[in-house]
């Protein structure tokens, strides 16, 4: 049985997904984020960073796991899924994973930021953060001109990307004009165990979510 510590967001969505699509028998645990649990101390025994999600294996002697990146590289390992054994097909999957820990999650997070709740609206920054987001939504594009998904069959690079990637009207940029990234995001809106991976620890309204961002976004 799996702990999982988490919070409706794209990181949250990544460790959730991951146990959904590998069938892992596991506990939804919500920190309210609102409330500042991530930041007590029975949390950060778990997570010294104060961020979700976070994971207990209790088969395994109650070993805790941290970083979105990392939980999924520990259940891949774990389960032998989703993560190619061959060395060269594994190094692969590893760098998408890299890419949007390193930087499609980032730059999203600041476009959010500056366009979604930022008192001020600061044009330049969320310009420059949008540009980024949508430069980094083109390298994925072009790089499945030619592939189904980001390495050869469905893995956790795909999962990392698209936990993210679902959520680019948030982030304020629109991929109307990628369609190979359109393509691959609706093969894997398609599939059950990842639109029920999204709805843990609760279900999010998108639609509306973001009709009632409009005028905040506008005024």
């Amino acid at each position: 049985m799996i702990e999982l510590y988490t919070a409706p967001t794209p990181n949250g969505w990544k460790a959730s997904v991951t146990l959904e699509e590998m069938g892992l028998p596991y506990e939804a645990i919500l920190v309210n984020l609102l409330e500042g649990e991530q930041k007590k101390p029975e949390f950060l025994k778990l997570c010294p960073n104060g961020r979700i999600p976070a994971i207990v294996d209790k088969d395994n002697d109650d070993f805790a796991v941290f970083e979105s990146g990392a939980i999924m590289l520990y259940l891949a390992e774990k389960t032998g899924q989703f993560l190619p054994s061959d060395v060269n097909k594994r190094s692969q999957v590893i760098q998408w994973l890299m890419f949007q820990m390193g930087g499609i999650g980032p730059m999203m997070g600041q476009a959010n930021v500056f366009f979604r709740y930022f008192p001020e609206k600061i044009q330049p920054a969320i310009d420059r953060y949008q540009n980024e987001v949508k430069r980094l939504f083109t390298v994925v594009d072009t790089h499945l001109a030619d592939n189904e998904y980001l390495v050869d069959e469905y893995s956790i690079a795909d999962i990392a990307n698209w936990c993210w990637i679902r959520s680019h009207e948030w982030s304020g940029v629109e991929i109307d004009d990628l369609p190979n990234l359109k393509r691959w995001k609706s093969l894997i809106d398609a599939r059950p165990a990842a639109r029920k991976g999204v709805d843990v620890p609760m279900p999010v309204d998108r639609e509306k979510l973001l009709e009632s961002a409009k005028n905040v976004v506008t005024r």
